[in-house]
């Protein structure tokens, strides 16, 4: 690899490409602002135990993908790996007052240690959004609507929305172990990073991409079949609000999501264009105590991997509005021109366009090769034949139609 690459799993985004993440971007900043949330932003990196308290030490996030490095203080440092675990830090950390709910969104680079591929980067880019505070199964109906305005906002189409349960924290130990009592009879079929979980975290064999265990993952004991009455009757209340909202979803019994800090509700957004990484979004309900922390803090919220969205507006043929070009481009035929159009270009940089000009004193045809390349609505012209007449040539680039004006009018309007 040539030094000048970017590492694997790294990229550099190019003036060109920036429009499909602005685009992105606005659609994040309107849909979720109309929800009443604010931006937060947060370090990309943390002492490492804001990770470990929060995503669960035996996630396969904790246990493989993690840049974990040491500083100069001897300090445990990691990279964000996702952004729930930084905001709720940084909202424990402003203080949320007893029975209030904070709302915020979050866009960003994250950084994991995965073999790349198409849609899943080293250091991938997410939007997400969190709600703190309060415990609502409407609370949750809420959030996974907002998600689905956001991405009819965008224009992605053919997606599927899953939805399940996990219960409460309680009730923890005695579906796990019935699925250990199930997983444990096919241990001969199993691959090394279930065979971990097995012991470790079974409930994580219901999100493995093991394409030979996937039979009998879809025959394992069902969790919503193994919650007590008040799960059950909390996810009930949350699929009755998406259905008065009208949102489609499937209800996904061996759906859990891969962090253990979920409980109650959990969602995936699922786009079937991108491969074996069909995930757009995901997120749930979750219970997370930050270090330092006296009770642990409820919330719900969501993440979009950035790239993925880009994957399928790709696939959608969905367009990204305008590409970027240049209002105008000032050509200036000698050194008293370039002095009046600089005046010029910072008169109209100062009305809102955009503006750009030759500084070298290039020839002219040399010059209106660059406005064409730059896509220029329009040129202004200006040698010392305009100066004497005190006029310049505006050249409309659309139908090559010109017209004088005064350079007095130009530069004393307003």
């Amino acid at each position: 690899m040539a030094k000048t690459e970017p590492l694997p799993g790294t990229s550099d985004i190019f003036p060109d490409e920036t429009a499909k993440w602005q685009f992105i971007e606005e659609a994040v900043r309107t849909t979720f602002q109309r929800y009443g949330y604010g931006e937060l932003r947060t370090p990309i990196f943390e002492r490492t135990e804001v990770f470990l308290k929060s995503i669960g030490d035996e996630t396969d996030i904790v246990q493989k993908e993690m840049y974990t490095f040491e500083d100069r203080g001897g300090r445990s440092l990691t990279l964000r790996p996702e952004g729930t675990a930084s905001v709720m830090r940084a909202l424990a950390n402003g203080g949320i007052p007893q029975g209030e709910e904070r709302k915020v969104f979050y866009i960003g680079p994250m950084f994991r240690g995965e073999r790349p591929a198409a849609g899943r980067k080293r250091q991938f880019h997410q939007a997400g959004v969190e709600n703190v505070g309060k415990i609502a199964p409407h609370i949750d109906v809420e959030c996974i609507a907002m998600l689905d305005d956001f991405i009819k906002n965008l224009g992605i189409s053919k997606t599927r929305m899953l939805v399940n349960s996990r219960g409460v924290l309680t009730e923890r130990p005695q579906i796990a172990e019935k699925l250990h009592e199930y997983f444990s009879s096919y241990k001969h079929l199993m691959d090394e990073d279930n065979l971990r979980r097995l012991d470790t975290n079974v409930w994580r064999i219901l999100d493995s991409k093991d394409e030979k265990f996937q039979e009998v993952i879809l025959n394992a004991p069902r969790i919503d079949e193994l919650l007590s009455d008040e799960s059950r009757d909390y996810f009930k209340k949350v699929c009755e609000g998406l259905d008065v909202l009208g949102i489609d979803y499937e209800i996904d019994p061996r759906l859990v999501r891969g962090l253990d800090y979920y409980e109650h509700t959990v969602f995936e957004l699922q786009f079937d264009g991108i491969g074996a990484q069909n995930a757009l979004a995901g997120g749930g309900r979750y219970l997370i105590q930050p270090p330092g922390i006296k009770k642990p803090l409820p919330g719900v919220g969501f993440a979009c991997g950035m790239e993925r969205l880009m994957i399928a507006l790709d696939e959608l043929g969905v367009s990204y509005g305008e590409e970027p070009g240049t209002d105008a481009y000032l050509v200036s035929l000698g050194e008293e021109a370039l002095k009046v159009n600089l005046k010029l270009a910072h008169q109209l940089r100062g009305e809102g366009l955009k503006v750009q000009m030759d500084l070298e004193n290039r020839g002219m045809k040399a010059q209106l090769r660059t406005a064409n390349k730059l896509n220029a609505k329009k040129c202004y012209i200006l040698g010392d034949s305009e100066l004497d007449q005190g006029i310049i040539v505006l050249k409309n680039m659309e139908d090559s139609t010109q017209t004088e004006i005064k350079i007095e009018d130009l530069l004393n309007k307003g």
